[in-house]
């Protein structure tokens, strides 16, 4: 099995090309610019994948609001064109989404089939590629969405708490958002294991088990920094308002990967001190 990894620059990229090893070509943004579906069809043709995996995307959340056209070329067109240059050429596609295709105003995990009602330009585009994604691959299409990364291979908000701990005295954290923390290098292992076990085709949830809020994700890295929690204070979403509302409540369910026959993601607290050795490396 050959893959092809675009976005490979980025976070979770550079994690699936590091589970796939020397078998995968990774194409960053410098050497594929997915919105030029030509280089797409041409990128197919020279590599020959049996698999591609999409990580490219316009994940600027607040900018969205105002260029929504923009993230939209980058999230929707040109998914619709690679998953067409896949059709073509007879391989499959594993496009990695987000929570913010739901409105984040609900009280029990989303299921995969739940109906998304997306409140931001981010998720509105993001939702736009998922459907393309469907319809034109429904027999090797996989959406794979997830929420609230973080990895030792870009910004995120856990090598920010590691920064923030040695140089302030408190942090105030937003507590009344809840999600799944989530380890960019869990999401590489998932989506490999999906297309290894050749599951059937559809969305997918690839979040930590459990949940959590920012202040408790903050709180627990302080913790296993041998710092103490107590300095991390909870605040509110409104003492840091931003251009795109953020979800309230974004947790993901993850009963298709039990019907497929594998293993859902391990508990986020589960996988934070394994994440942590790496994350700390990375900020030095």
């Amino acid at each position: 099995m050959s893959w092809l990894v675009t976005g490979a620059g980025g976070m979770l990229g550079r994690d699936v090309l590091a589970r796939l090893g020397d078998g995968a070509v990774g194409l960053t943004r410098r050497d594929l610019d997915v919105r030029d579906p030509y280089a797409v069809r041409a990128a197919l043709s020279a590599h020959r994948p049996s698999v591609v995996v999409n990580c490219a995307a316009w994940t600027a959340v607040d900018e969205a609001e105002t260029s929504e056209a923009a993230a939209l070329a980058v999230n929707g067109t040109a998914v619709r064109h690679l998953a067409e240059a896949c059709a073509a050429a007879g391989c499959a596609l594993v496009h990695i989404s987000t929570d913010y295709v739901f409105g984040g105003d609900g009280s029990a995990p989303y299921a995969e089939g739940a109906v998304p009602t997306p409140r931001t330009a981010y998720g509105r585009t993001k939702l736009a590629g998922e459907r393309a994604v469907l319809e034109v691959l429904p027999e090797r299409g996989y959406v794979v969405r997830t929420a609230w990364l973080y990895g030792a291979g870009g910004g995120n908000f856990v090598r920010t708490v590691i920064r923030l701990e040695r140089e302030r005295a408190h942090l105030d954290v937003v507590d009344d958002q809840r999600g799944q923390p989530t380890w960019s290098a869990d999401v590489a292992r998932q989506l490999v294991a999906l297309v290894a076990a050749d599951a059937a085709p559809g969305v997918y949830h690839a979040t930590g088990a459990g949940d959590g809020t920012w202040c408790d994700l903050a709180r627990e890295t302080f913790r296993l920094l041998g710092a103490d929690p107590g300095r991390v204070r909870p605040t509110t979403s409104a003492a840091f308002p931003r251009p795109a509302p953020r979800p309230a409540y974004s947790v993901l369910g993850h009963d298709r990967w039990r019907a497929a026959g594998l293993a859902p993601p391990r508990d986020w607290r589960e996988a934070l001190p394994v994440a942590l050795p790496a994350l700390l490396t990375a900020g030095r």
